[in-house]
């Protein structure tokens, strides 16, 4: 049987942490008058009630954690504190329902940035903080869960930088908990310098703090109904846009640079791969812009790469409503909320690595069939692909695409139209955020839609963020045997 004390622990610790985030906005909201810092304070003392009461009740030595452990702790990990961090958002001055609140921690926390909110330019600034700071934490979460947990779980070919990372040769790889307090500070640190460059840019220094940690997320909160279209600055987007692009990069690749290793970081064939299609599909939406929109060339260029880079990581963050754009861009905004950004990063998605695996392993069938009795192996950073690999790839795509399907199915059968319900799938288990159309477009909200499909998006946004088999295999009977 499962011992779930030591889950419990964990996740009561998680609470802790979470209720201690709670004094940030509250202190915000005291110096600015606003009398919402008390529910931020009574959400805090609930919060920090039931994660003490998990704690100290579920107390137990310190020891490794089992595979079925794991699984409990890395799911109630993100189930749990979007449950309590919804609590401000349903008795503050949003005056959201319950499933609404839900629906809007999730997004915050899953680094998502789908909104049920119209109005933000109304709320209180404590609450925009909550907001952006839920995209933050989600971002170090989705941080420690890409390299601590999914490649020893070996979920979706993540093991195969399991291998990278704990080589036991490999000089350059010190400690993992080296590993991790570099990497923690590096994601603060940009941060920080995102803010500084925002507000050198002209932009506030509120709104500096808060689209800072809503685009080193690639979370995609902001603090504006029209999100970066109210500063209408071509250097803040320019700014944003290059915060989302190291936000959907692999963070082992800073280690590696704060190392002093910059010529291995550039050879790393995820980040080639990454800037490559971004480049690709910028340079197309672009030239799209100008031929058919009759934009200025950079005007075009200035929104259509930015438009691209906020898809493909999964942020949201809009210059412009593109949800009337057709065909070509379509195509590829498309196909691009689907790749994502790298593995290790804040961003979702498929994932730029796994595309790479099956290109290379597409690549040398193609090559077999040429050279039957040859022998030949798919290689990834110049090292073989092994099948257990490839199997966990082909199995998350797999699962992955069933996935979007089923929820696109659900949603249409509630009434939703097909480009709302297509995109909106597609935006959850992507974590991207905004979707298509007048509802739920860069323009609009989620808050028209009926309660079931609030839950099925936020169920969505769970399963895309956890890699889809960390809740799956909870459903499995076999799993709570012994």
């Amino acid at each position: 049987m499962i011992d779930f004390r030591p889950v419990f622990q964990i996740v009561g610790l998680i609470l802790c942490l979470l209720a201690a985030s709670m004094a940030v906005p509250a202190v915000v909201d005291l110096i600015a008058g606003h009398w919402e810092w008390q529910v931020f304070v009574v959400s805090a003392g609930v919060t920090l009630f039931f994660g003490l009461a998990m704690m100290l009740g579920a107390r137990v030595p310190v020891r490794p954690l089992s595979v079925r452990q794991t699984y409990l702790v890395t799911a109630l990990g993100w189930v749990m504190p979007c449950l309590f961090a919804a609590l401000p958002l349903a008795f503050g001055p949003a005056h959201l329902t319950a499933i609404d609140a839900v629906f809007e921690a999730t997004s915050g926390l899953t680094t998502t940035g789908a909104t049920v909110i119209a109005g933000l330019d109304r709320l209180p600034p404590g609450l925009i903080l909550w907001r952006a700071l839920l995209n933050w934490m989600g971002g170090i979460g989705i941080i420690v869960m890409a390299m601590a947990v999914l490649p020893v779980l070996s979920i979706g070919g993540m093991q195969i930088f399991r291998i990278q990372v704990g080589t036991a040769n490999d000089r350059a790889t010190p400690r993992a908990a080296r590993i991790g307090t570099t990497i923690l500070s590096v994601y603060a640190g940009l941060t920080l310098a995102l803010a500084a460059a925002l507000w050198l840019a002209g932009m506030p220094s509120f709104d500096a703090i808060v689209h800072a940690m809503s685009t080193i997320s690639t979370g995609g909160f902001g603090s504006y109904d029209t999100s970066l279209a109210r500063f209408d600055s071509a250097l803040v987007d320019l700014i944003v846009c290059l915060g989302m692009v190291l936000g959907g990069l692999p963070f082992l690749l800073f280690f590696l640079v704060a190392q002093g290793q910059v010529g291995r970081a550039l050879r790393d064939q995820q980040l080639r791969w990454y800037l490559g299609l971004m480049a690709l599909g910028a340079i197309a939406v672009s030239l799209w812009l100008m031929i058919d929109r009759h934009s200025e060339p950079l005007t075009a260029l200035r929104h259509g790469a930015f438009t691209v880079v906020t898809v493909m990581t999964g942020t949201g963050l809009t210059t412009t409503d593109y949800s009337d754009w057709t065909g070509l861009p379509a195509a590829i905004l498309f196909f691009l909320t689907f790749v994502g950004g790298c593995a290790g990063s804040t961003a979702a998605g498929i994932k730029v690595f796994r595309l790479h695996l099956l290109f290379a392993n597409a690549r040398v069938q193609l090559r077999q069939l040429l050279r039957p009795h040859a022998v030949m192996i798919p290689t990834f950073n110049n090292k073989p692909i092994s099948e257990e690999v490839l199997e966990s790839v082909m199995g998350f795509l797999f699962v992955y695409v069933l996935g979007f399907a089923v929820l696109a199915m659900m949603l249409g059968f509630l009434g939703l139209d097909f480009i709302t319900a297509i995109s909106g799938a597609a935006s959850a288990i992507s974590n991207l955020g905004p979707g298509l159309g007048d509802t739920i477009g860069p323009g609009g909200t989620y808050a028209p839609l009926p309660d079931a499909a609030k839950i099925l998006l936020a169920g969505g946004m769970l399963f895309g963020r956890l890699e889809m088999f960390i809740l799956l295999v909870l459903c499995v009977p076999a799993f709570w045997k012994q």
